[in-house]
């Protein structure tokens, strides 16, 4: 099987964050280039006083973190995933990729992205797949281009099955941090009578606009905003949905309460397990109850409401 090989290039500085990140997303494999020690490093670990030339000029400043996907695990959703998780983290960094053999990954990719159900109500169908048996579940039509969400991942299968769970008489629904706008259109489609989905990037909201129309949705029941989740949102919602990383979590956690209504559930995902400890004490610090913990390969989903 033929891999892609993903390259991260950051600052020295965010190597841990960045590291922590990339594995999440890594089933075949990391490495991490970090030249910021390179003298010491080679005296005290490789016992050597002589050093390649070519390596003495590289820059110190920046590491390089080097993963690999296989296709079944999507790799332009896994480019999407980091891009997502690095920028929520305010992690500069750029993102390079190249196919271990000379492959046309960005159609060939496709091939593994079959439809599949997910909970007991749901069905995700790529779009260019016209031969499917969906039975009597909700078809959820979706073509994710270069933004996160298409179902495959641990932490978007966690939310989807969890909205399904929770959706019925909850009416509005808000998605922060919507990269495909999957979870908004899964709501809608599940029976709220309208979402609202945010997110920084702009090819994100153009992906979750698209998927909105895909599947029948469009203002003013469906709302694709691009921006800061406190700027740009108003008003308040019964069930609001966060899959995005850790840190951004406990960082949006603090504006959450004022999006909520009186009885809203607030569910996030996107969570490392060796996280847990940091979000529940945010929750409790800032007056989160949890009333559910899902896990799913690693992966963490909480349903919490205020208290």
């Amino acid at each position: 099987m033929d891999f892609m090989e993903i390259i991260i290039e950051t600052d020295v500085k965010n190597i841990g964050k960045a590291e922590d990140i990339a594995c999440m997303a890594a089933k075949g494999g990391i490495y991490t280039e970090d030249y910021s020690h390179l003298e010491q490093e080679a005296r005290e670990i490789a016992r050597i006083d002589l050093i390649d030339e070519d390596l003495l000029r590289k820059d110190r400043s920046k590491a390089l973190i080097h993963l690999y996907v296989s296709p079944e695990e999507n790799p332009a959703e896994t480019i999407a995933f980091l891009t997502e998780r690095l920028n929520s983290n305010s992690i500069e960094h750029t993102i390079k990729s190249d196919i271990c053999r000379n492959e046309d990954w960005e159609n060939n990719w496709k091939a593994y992205f079959k439809p599949i159900p997910v909970g007991e109500k749901l069905y995700i169908r790529p779009e260019w797949i016209e031969d499917y048996d969906a039975g009597d579940r909700v078809v959820l039509n979706i073509e994710p281009g270069v933004s996160f969400g298409t179902g495959t991942h641990e932490t978007t299968r966690l939310c989807l099955e969890v909205i399904e769970k929770h959706i019925e008489g909850r009416k509005t629904f808000l998605d922060v941090g919507c990269g495909s706008g999957i979870l908004s259109v899964a709501a809608l489609l599940l029976g709220a009578e309208s979402a609202e989905a945010v997110d920084i990037d702009p090819l994100a909201v153009k992906m979750a606009k698209q998927n909105g129309d895909l599947n029948g949705f469009a203002p003013p029941q469906y709302k694709v905003i691009e921006g800061n989740l406190a700027d740009k949102i108003n008003g308040k919602f019964d069930l609001v949905v966060a899959n995005i990383v850790a840190d951004a979590i406990m960082m949006l956690s603090k504006d959450i309460r004022q999006f909520m209504n009186p009885d809203a559930l607030y569910i996030t995902s996107g969570i490392i397990d060796v996280r847990e400890q940091e979000i529940l004490d945010t929750f409790e610090r800032l007056g989160f109850q949890i009333i559910e913990r899902h896990e799913k390969g690693g992966w963490l989903c909480f349903v919490t409401k205020a208290v």
